[in-house]
């Protein structure tokens, strides 16, 4: 469901219908109605801010879930150049839900990696919905000590629901294979961002996302668990998915405040898919102001010591 159809957005709909409708009489009878065109598109914008500057967190979640969002490879397309996709992780097979290469973010040679969901039966069987199996990791681990053993920096995408709790995956160990890309993540050498471009869920998401710095679009979420899995444990019921999103305290600026998001990046009015273009173009600027800000060297101190510092707190001496 798009944030548009719930509260205001029924009156926003009727409105681009009818200004749809206006524009085809106008068409139709050559009569220029260019005023009345454009008072209602002037109305149309003010009720589109003042619905999408009022989102709740729930309402978040469904822009993070929108079917027409972009994904990693429409980031890697409009971002980088020069991409080549490696396939693999030498030990089992290859994930399509996990796609791994080299690029160039304005001449500087990178490794991108990234989760990929796809936009219809056919592609999401592919893509198995964007969850990674074990393989997919390890295929991520592979490209991450490549980048290490080239000084390259590492950029990753991340949006997944979590990692595939199949039998397979299981049989294949997901779990260890998470476990190891944290560890390998947290050692590396080279400079790395994340960026959590829809849904980032649970270790699936983590899998790729210890790095030095992690932005994160303002309508994406990143939760330990996803919403309805969250309501099912502790109500057993799933239909109460937008009270547990409010419970886990998903709004963008709670992430900042508790040290998990570096940095919250804007979208285009009504989200990301509304200007894939745009919001690309909001990806790159951060990405290349972090890189820079970072150097060339990573530092798995400074690493440590940011994760270490989320969930911190200070009590004060009794009296």
């Amino acid at each position: 469901m798009d944030a548009e159809e719930t509260g205001g957005g029924l009156s926003l709909q009727r409105l681009e219908e009818q200004l749809r409708q206006l524009k085809g009489q106008s068409a139709a009878a050559r009569v220029d109605v260019s005023a009345e065109i454009d008072a209602m598109e002037a109305k149309i914008l003010a009720l589109r801010r003042e619905i999408y500057a009022n989102l709740g967190v729930w309402e978040r979640i469904q822009l993070a879930r929108h079917p027409q969002r972009p994904y990693a490879l429409d980031y890697i397309g409009r971002i980088f150049s020069g991409f080549e996709e490696i396939h693999g992780d030498r030990l089992y097979g290859d994930d399509p839900s996990m796609v791994c290469g080299v690029a160039e973010l304005e001449g500087r040679p990178l490794v991108a990696i990234g989760q990929q969901k796809g936009r219809n039966v056919k592609e999401n069987i592919h893509r198995n919905f964007g969850c990674p199996h074990p393989e997919g990791y390890r295929k991520a681990l592979r490209a991450m000590r490549l980048a290490e053993k080239f000084s390259l920096a590492i950029v990753t995408l991340i949006d997944t629901p979590g990692a595939y709790p199949g039998i397979g995956s299981e049989e294949r160990h997901v779990g260890e294979a998470i476990a190891v890309n944290l560890r390998e993540m947290s050692t590396l050498r080279v400079p790395s961002v994340g960026v959590v471009i829809g849904e980032g869920g649970s270790g699936g998401a983590l899998g790729i996302a210890v790095v030095d710095r992690l932005l994160f679009l303002e309508n994406a979420y990143y939760s330990v668990i996803s919403p309805e899995g969250c309501a099912a444990i502790l109500w057993k019921d799933g239909a109460r998915a937008a009270e547990a999103a409010r419970a886990l305290q998903l709004d963008p600026q709670k992430l900042v405040e508790f040290g998990v998001v570096d940095e919250i990046l804007g979208e285009p009015l009504g989200g990301a898919h509304r200007d894939p273009d745009a919001a690309a173009a909001t990806v790159k600027e951060a990405l290349l102001r972090h890189l820079d800000e970072l150097g060339t060297v990573g530092d798995p101190q400074r690493r440590y010591a940011r994760y270490r510092s989320i969930g911190a707190y200070a009590s004060g001496q009794d009296p």
